[in-house]
């Protein structure tokens, strides 16, 4: 069965607004020229830590070949190094280089600062419904 079929009109702007509001905060970053994929390989190395091509490929849903292009673009940009694995040298591992860390760090700001002061542009009444909603917000991410 076909969950759009279900969907009312507040339903789908409701939708809508969080895919826009989403696509606003990512827009927020330290470097225009790093593509969305590459971002989000580099927020999984931020948040998870030093991965094998096999796992970023496996969390970001994409073949190993696609990750590589990604990786090879990123460690040439000097954002993401490759490091042999300590327990086995036929293993590399891949995590943020310092600039990678500086990125990731510069943007999480931006983000930061632009959310905060978007909220802080709200009335009273308003910010109240979001911090009220936030729980539900964070239930239906989770899910």
């Amino acid at each position: 069965m076909s969950y759009a079929g279900l969907m009312t009109h507040d339903d789908q702007e409701l939708r809508l607004s969080v895919q826009r509001l989403a696509r606003r905060i990512r827009s927020m970053q330290a470097d225009e020229d790093v593509t969305e994929g590459q971002r989000s390989v580099m927020f999984t190395l931020a948040n998870n830590g030093p991965q094998t091509l096999g796992s970023l490929s496996e969390h970001e849903r994409v073949t190993p070949p696609s990750m590589n292009r990604t990786i090879n673009a990123l460690v040439d940009a000097g954002l993401v190094t490759r490091v042999t694995a300590t327990d086995d040298a036929r293993k590399v591992r891949l995590d943020l280089s310092d600039s990678g860390r500086e990125f990731i760090q510069e943007t999480r700001r931006r983000r930061d600062a632009w959310f905060t002061q978007k909220l802080d542009e709200l009335a009273p009444e308003e910010r109240a419904i979001l911090d009220e909603a936030e729980p539900i917000l964070r239930a239906l991410a989770d899910k």
